[in-house]
């Protein structure tokens, strides 16, 4: 009987591979390029991209809702997995190169985690792209970031235990940045 048994849609790439000697055979299987959802393209050219599942195990079971965010440069052929620790010290950066802009980006951050879209939350709060990475590129990670917390964590916290410890770290909360009726958002 199986016990790693997941009852989920799945959507279907034929491949091939012909079975050869140990070598070949291994090389024709690190050929096979990635599968993954495209999911925002940024000015840069760069798109933000998931994968899923994303790997995560829950008392060793596959997440069968987990899923991975990365940031793909067609350019380069490069993914990112841009990690939570990454994001806040580009924020960090920031804020030490202009003190003052840092509340406009973390208005954008909390109106996308209101359920906003971050193109929405660009054009209302105009956060700058000082030093960095584009605030563009900030707030559509962390759409998908936070949609993947949402689902890991359905029953917690979610997209919130990243977005108040970002308030935490600035020294804001909800109501110092908060300058819009954050309920019609995303409705």
């Amino acid at each position: 009987m199986a016990n790693k048994l997941f009852r989920y849609q799945v959507n279907l790439v034929p491949l091939a591979v012909e079975n050869t000697n140990r070598s070949v055979f291994r090389d024709a299987l690190n050929a096979i390029p990635y599968l993954l959802y495209e999911v925002e393209q940024l000015n840069t050219g760069e798109k933000v991209v998931i994968n899923k599942p994303g790997g995560k195990r829950n008392f060793g079971r596959l997440s069968r809702d987990d899923f991975m965010v990365f940031i793909y440069n067609p350019a380069e052929e490069s993914l990112w997995l841009i990690s939570h620790s990454e994001l806040l010290d580009d924020l960090i950066q920031k804020s030490d190169s202009e003190p003052t802009a840092i509340r406009r980006i973390i208005s954008s951050l909390l109106f996308v985690c209101h359920g906003g879209e971050p193109e929405e939350a660009l054009q209302m709060f105009h956060p700058s792209d000082c030093i960095g990475l584009p605030c563009e590129t900030i707030l559509k990670v962390y759409k998908w970031i936070w949609g993947q917390e949402d689902c890991n964590y359905p029953t917690g916290e979610g997209r919130w235990l990243s977005m108040n410890a970002i308030l935490k770290h600035f020294g804001f909360t909800k109501e110092d940045v908060e300058g819009t009726n954050y309920d019609e958002v995303g409705a």
